[in-house]
Order: structure tokens, then C-alpha cells, then sequence
């Protein structure tokens, strides 16, 4: 029976499948990220962030099975309420020591750590610089912080020194503290912020530099460390996600034994949350092992070799990351464009508004160390013969 809101909802979801912006979950199935099958289809996927294809790896899984038989699934309630698993800590404990850092949290998603973050350290009196096309979580962040927000034009240093200078020259009081957010690979365009120049800027006046590295850990950098650890660049705060490289769920914080504590505190993503379950913790610990290890330094080097091969089979010269879009314009073309893929067995969804920008929606191509050299060839045959490439 349909309620009067729901009279309204469906209006409502009229109103974005009318701009073909509707969305739904399509039913997946099998162990593998990158040959599941969708709606029964047995398919290749371009669309998980699996980059390493760790989510089906046998350590990772028995990790996980094991840490189950041992303490269970969840974690009860919040890690202030029932306490710290065993598997937290040693989580935590090896996340640091891989990251350089005095400490890092985790909490039941990375989404959740970005909102946790920017909410403990930022407030009505602070001001934060964030790049324009920076992740829904770091947007939301910075909404729900209260804190004055400026928008910098994308990897623009220039832009984000003007947009600080412009903010101070507009207000006679002047912010308690400054911060300036930023994803180091950014997740819709796979591209790279200038974090060199941002952190001179940073340095040089006096601002907190919070640095989102959820694409790029395990993938980038020495042993997989990122992007701030290839450039020498310690940042005030380095979020990560144990989603994607790491092939499990949950996210984290990584920085000061300081900065820990202030988040145990002030945190409300970790306070009233129930925390990461254990098993997960054990998953992404086992996932840490392996991306340490000669066989994270063998995975790296298949991602990036089929990077490469679909860089020359498209013949585009773009950041070497495993993000790669395909530009098509309208939500309309992009959904037909996906619905040819599918046609021929390879699964890449369309991506589309609020996602990204008006105007610029796309295929969102993400590759694995998993991929065969022949399912990157099946892709570039297939984004050819459709027409899909510029």
C-alpha cells in the first residue's frame, strides 16, 4: 500500500529517470571482482576498485574465516562502548608503521573517516581550501564542519593561493586555522594533485595540509605507500580506504599520536558508530601483508603493465594510474555506451551526475592486477569498434 510520501517519492524518481539519471544495484555474483557475473552474465568488470585483486585472495579470505571462528563477526557496538578488538589494533599498529606515521584509527568506512576527520579538526572559525572536484565524502566533510569553505579551481595551486589570499583580504577576523583537501588520485578522472606545489604552499603560509590517498595506497608509490610518500611529503592528516587496494571494506586516519586522540574524542564517524568489524580488520591486515611483500611489488607491476598496454592500445598518455575515463558528454550517451560493452561481455558502468559535473559524464574504466592481457586487448577492440574513443 502507497503512502502519500510515497506518492511524492515516486514524482521524485520520475524526475531523474526522466534526465536518465536513475540508478540501481545490479546483482553480481562470484568471488572475483573482475570476472563476476552480472544479472547472470558472466562477464569481464572494468568497474571495481579491486586494483590489486586482493578481495578473492586466498590469505585475505582465510584471514578473514579465521578471525571469524576466533571472535565472531561484528564488533558489538562502538569501540568506546565494547572496546577494542585485538584485530583493531594490530590493524592500526601495522597501517602506521607501513605509513611512517605515530598512530593511524580506523573506522567502518573511508567515508566515514573523511567525515570524521574534517568534523574534529575543522569548526565555524577555520577556513578550508578544497579542490573542485574532490570525493563526496570530503565535500560533505567540510559542510557538515561549519567551517568557512573556498572551492580552488582543479589542481590548480595558483587557484587555491589565490582563493586563501582572497578569504583573508575579505574578512577582518581571520581564521583560527586554515586546512587544504585534497585526494591525491582523484577517483572519477584518475588524475594527480600537485601535491609538491600544494604543500609549498601550505608550508609557506601556515595552512594544515589533509591529504585523501583512498585511490592510490597499494598502487602508488615505494611498497605502495601513495603518492605523499613518493614525493616526500608528510601530510597534517592521510586518509585511507581498506576498500580498494586492500580488497575489504573500512577506512582510516593516519598522523599523529595527537591527531589520534583528538579523533577518539571528537570524531562523531567513530564515536557513534559501530566499529569495523573484526573480520574485516583481519581481511585488510592480510591485505597489508601481501602488498608488502614480493608479491605486492609482482601485483604492482602487472597493474601498471596493463596500464600501459591500454594507454598504447588507446593511445593516450595520461597519468599512470588505474582510473581511466572515457568522456562521452551526456547520461544518455554514456548509458548506451555501457550497454554496448555489456553486449560484448565486458562491464563498465556509466557514470553520471551528481558524480560528476554537468556535461561530462562517462565511462569510468578501472583496471586490476587480476586483468589478462587479452581482456585489456578485448577492451580497447571493443571501445574501438563502437566508436567510444575520440
Amino acid at each position: 500500500m502507497s503512502s502519500p510520501l510515497d506518492t511524492v517519492l515516486e514524482q521524485e524518481l520520475a524526475a531523474i529517470a526522466g534526465r536518465n539519471r536513475r540508478r540501481s544495484c545490479p546483482e553480481i555474483s562470484g568471488p572475483s571482482r573482475s570476472y563476476p557475473c552480472v544479472e547472470g552474465q558472466p562477464v569481464v568488470s572494468f568497474s571495481s576498485n579491486d586494483y590489486l585483486g586482493l578481495c578473492s585472495h586466498p590469505a585475505v579470505v582465510d584471514a578473514a574465516a579465521q578471525a571469524a571462528r576466533r571472535g565472531g563477526v561484528g564488533a558489538g557496538a562502538s569501540r568506546l562502548v565494547s572496546g577494542d578488538h585485538p584485530e583493531h589494533r594490530t590493524l592500526e599498529a601495522s597501517l602506521s608503521a607501513h605509513l611512517g606515521t605515530e598512530a593511524a584509527l580506523v573506522f567502518p568506512s573511508g567515508y566515514q573517516a573523511n567525515l570524521g576527520l574534517i568534523g574534529a579538526l575543522a569548526g565555524p572559525d577555520d577556513l578550508i581550501l578544497s579542490d573542485s572536484l574532490n570525493h563526496a565524502s570530503l565535500i560533505d566533510g567540510c559542510r557538515l564542519s561549519r567551517a568557512r569553505v573556498v572551492v580552488y579551481r582543479h589542481a590548480d595551486p595558483k587557484a587555491a593561493a589565490t582563493c586563501l589570499q582572497t578569504a583573508r583580504d575579505e574578512h577582518t577576523r581571520l581564521p583560527r586555522r586554515i586546512f587544504l583537501v585534497t585526494e591525491s588520485v582523484f577517483s572519477m578522472d584518475g588524475d594527480l594533485a600537485p601535491l609538491p606545489e600544494l604543500n609549498a604552499l601550505c608550508q609557506a603560509e601556515g595552512v594544515h595540509l589533509l591529504v585523501d590517498e583512498a585511490h592510490a595506497l597499494g598502487v602508488l608509490g615505494p611498497g605502495g605507500r601513495g603518492v605523499a610518500a613518493a614525493q616526500g611529503i608528510t601530510p597534517a592528516a592521510l586518509v585511507g580506504t581498506l576498500g580498494k587496494a586492500f580488497g575489504a571494506s573500512g577506512g582510516f586516519v593516519a598522523g599523529s599520536r595527537t591527531l589520534r586522540q583528538l579523533l577518539v574524542n571528537r570524531a562523531r564517524t567513530f564515536i557513534f558508530a559501530t566499529g569495523l568489524p573484526p573480520i574485516l580488520a583481519a581481511a585488510a591486515r592480510a591485505a597489508l601483508d601481501v602488498i608488502t611483500s614480493s608479491e605486492g611489488d609482482t601485483l604492482r607491476q602487472a597493474l601498471h603493465a596493463r596500464i600501459a598496454q591500454l594507454q598504447t592500445l588507446l593511445d593516450r598518455q595520461v597519468p599512470a594510474t588505474p582510473i581511466l575515463p572515457l568522456i562521452l558528454g551526456s547520461e544518455g550517451a554514456a548509458l548506451t555506451a555501457s550497454s554496448q560493452l555489456r553486449a560484448r561481455g565486458l562491464f563498465v558502468q556509466a557514470i553520471r551526475p551528481p558524480t560528476v559535473p554537468e556535461g561530462t559524464s562517462r565511462l569510468r574504466i578501472t583496471l586490476s592486477a587480476a586483468h589478462r592481457p587479452e581482456d585489456i586487448d578485448a577492451l580497447g577492440i571493443a571501445l574501438r569498434a563502437e566508436a567510444l574513443l575520440s
